[in-house]
């Protein structure tokens, strides 16, 4: 579980230190399980939701990042997006993601569409639960310096943050490049 964030909520990113309830063993790179909510531009369907990150916004309560993470994350484009906390449901941290991330009470979502995804030398586990939607315009909301609708298929990939390209991908929004 994520325990160096300053929130009293327990997300759903393991390590060997942090193994989750009735498991014995871990990968050795961890396990982290996240929903992700990408919104479609309802007149341009190519175009979706993105931000950069508020640094000052209360990420690590939010969005399961602790503050090296927020540093390295606030100059790229970013997906509303948190781990699940334990026992939450997928469509339920969604929800969360729609109210606490955006500012958007209600929504219709579409999904999930899954994916599991390994990485790196110590074989970390991503399993990813996206959920699509559509709207106009952007919200306003205190968590993002930038919030707006972006092509993906226009952004290069070191403008984007950790591996949400695959997301992207994973989810028909990337386009060719």
């Amino acid at each position: 579980m994520v325990t160096d964030v300053a929130t009293e909520r327990r997300f759903a990113a393991f390590s060997k230190k942090s193994v989750p309830p009735r498991m014995k063993k871990m990968p050795d790179g961890g396990m982290c399980i996240s929903a992700f909510v990408i919104v479609s531009k309802h007149s341009d369907p190519e175009s979706v939701l993105m931000g950069k990150i508020d640094k000052n916004a209360n990420w690590d309560h939010i969005g399961a990042l602790d503050a090296k993470r927020v540093e390295r994350l606030s100059t790229g484009w970013m997906l509303p997006s948190s781990h699940l906390m334990l026992y939450e449901t997928p469509e339920g941290a969604a929800r969360r993601i729609l109210r606490e991330q955006l500012n958007i009470r209600d929504m219709k979502l579409e999904g999930p569409l899954t994916f599991v995804d390994t990485s790196g030398k110590e074989n970390h586990w991503d399993i990813g639960f996206i959920y699509l939607g559509t709207r106009d315009g952007p919200p306003r909301s205190p968590a993002w310096r930038e919030l707006s609708f972006v092509r993906p298929s226009e952004l290069r990939s070191d403008e984007v943050v950790r591996s949400q390209i695959d997301v992207l991908a994973y989810a028909g929004k990337r386009g060719t490049q």
